[in-house]
C-alpha cells in the first residue's frame, strides 16, 4: 500500500492543520507526514511554533514545514503577482515531488489566504491521481480570535470535505511529460499543448474515418465559409445533393460529439469545431 502524505496551506490558525490531520486519521487514512505550506510573515510565526509543539509529541506523523520561496527568498505575504507565483511553484513542487516518490497525496486547502486555495486547486488538476484527494474544512460557530481547538472533540462541529477534482487527463500526470516538467507554468502549456494535439487527432480520425471523401470535401468547403450553391458549384454537384450530403455529416457529427437528442447539429457547429483543423492541416 502506498504512503500517504497529507499536504496542508496554512494562514495565522494551525488548528486547521491539526483538525485536518484529526479528521483524515479518523476516517482511516494513514498519514506517514505532514507537509505545511506557509507564508513567512511575522502573523504566521506563532502558528508554527503551535504546529512545532504539536508534532514534536509522541505518535504524530513526521512534520515538515515549507516555506513558499521567491526569487527574492521567502515570501511574507501573498500580496503581488510574484508572491501568487512562487507559491504556485511551491505547491506544484512539492505535489511533483510527493507523487514521484510514489505516494497518496491528501491537499489540504483549508488554511490560508484564498489565493492558497485556488491554486491547490489547479496543482490537484494538473498533478493528481484518481486515488489523491483534495480537502477543505468545515466549522460552524468559530469565528477568528476564538479560542484555539486544535484537536476534534466529541460533537465538535467540524467536517473535512472532499473536493471534486476535474482531471485534464484520464492517463496519471507522472507516466507523461508533465512529470518532467519542474515549472508548473510550463506543465501548463504543456498541458495545453497535449489537449490541442488530442483535439486535432480527434478530430482527424472523425475526417478521416466518420466520412467519406465526398464528405470530407464538402465540409473542407463548408470550413471555409462556402455556402451550399458555391460548394455544389465548386464540385460541380447539384445543391440538392450537397444539402442531403451535409444532412448526413450533421447526424454523424451529431454521434460522434455525443450530445444529446435534443441538441441539434447545425452549420455553425460544423465550421467552428472543424474550420481551425482543415486550416492547420493546410487543406
Amino acid at each position: 500500500m502506498k504512503e500517504q502524505v497529507m499536504i496542508a496551506t496554512l494562514g495565522s490558525e494551525p488548528q486547521v492543520v491539526t483538525l485536518a490531520l484529526d479528521l483524515l486519521q479518523h476516517k482511516g487514512y494513514t498519514i506517514h507526514e505532514v507537509i505545511v505550506v506557509h507564508t513567512a510573515g511575522t502573523i504566521i510565526q506563532p502558528a508554527l511554533t503551535r504546529l512545532r509543539e504539536e508534532f514534536a509529541q509522541a505518535k504524530r506523523p513526521a512534520f515538515r514545514l515549507l516555506p513558499i520561496k521567491g526569487d527574492a527568498g521567502p515570501v511574507a505575504d501573498l500580496v503581488t503577482e510574484a508572491d501568487v507565483s512562487a507559491l504556485l511553484r511551491t505547491l506544484y513542487q512539492i505535489v511533483l515531488t510527493q507523487k514521484r516518490a510514489d505516494r497518496l497525496v491528501h491537499l489540504s486547502i483549508a488554511g490560508g489566504r484564498k489565493t492558497m486555495a485556488v491554486y491547490g486547486m489547479v496543482v490537484a488538476q494538473l498533478l493528481f491521481d484518481d486515488d489523491d484527494r483534495l480537502w477543505h474544512l468545515l466549522s460552524q460557530n468559530w469565528q477568528p480570535g476564538d479560542q484555539r481547538i486544535m484537536h476534534v472533540r466529541p460533537g465538535d462541529p467540524v467536517t473535512l470535505v472532499p473536493i471534486p477534482v476535474l482531471r485534464w487527463s484520464s492517463i496519471s500526470p507522472v507516466t507523461t511529460e508533465l512529470a518532467l516538467r519542474e515549472d508548473p507554468w510550463d506543465a501548463l502549456q504543456a498541458q495545453r499543448q497535449m489537449r490541442q494535439t488530442k483535439d486535432r487527432q480527434r478530430k482527424r480520425e472523425f475526417v478521416e474515418r466518420w466520412l467519406t471523401s465526398a464528405e470530407r470535401e464538402v465540409v473542407r468547403l463548408a470550413s471555409q465559409g462556402l455556402d451550399n450553391a458555391a460548394i455544389a458549384e465548386r464540385l460541380n454537384k447539384a445543391e440538392k445533393t450537397v444539402a442531403n450530403q451535409l444532412t448526413g455529416i450533421y447526424a454523424k457529427l451529431h454521434e460522434w460529439r455525443g450530445y444529446r437528442t435534443d441538441v441539434p447539429v447545425s452549420r455553425a457547429v460544423l465550421v467552428a469545431t472543424f474550420a481551425t483543423y482543415f486550416a492547420l492541416e493546410g487543406r
